[in-house]
């Protein structure tokens, strides 16, 4: 029997993956970049990149969460941030598609 059979693992959870998202929303509806392509391709490189570059933050519990949320006015916050500006850039400049 595998894991994913005898345990639940629907609150497991990567709270970066949260913070980036919402970053990444955030600055692609800002008029700083609203030139950059928001296909699906590109929209999902950029998540992946700026994923990729952060340290994961996973939580499983209700503290687990509080515990996540309150990281957003700190250094992860903001090495997030920088990581979803990186992705933005890196990825506007080099598309996967034409």
């Amino acid at each position: 029997m595998s894991l994913k059979e005898r345990y639940n693992f629907e609150y497991l959870a990567n709270e970066a993956e949260r913070l980036v998202l919402e970053k990444l929303e955030y600055y692609l509806s800002s008029e700083e970049f609203s030139s950059v392509c928001k296909c699906q391709d590109c929209v999902l490189d950029m998540a992946a990149y700026a994923l990729n570059n952060v340290r994961p933050l996973y939580r499983v519990s209700l503290m687990g969460t509080l515990y996540a949320h309150n990281v957003d006015d700190t250094d992860y916050s903001r090495d997030v941030e920088k990581s979803v500006l990186e992705a933005i850039r890196r990825i506007s400049a080099n598309p996967s598609h034409d």
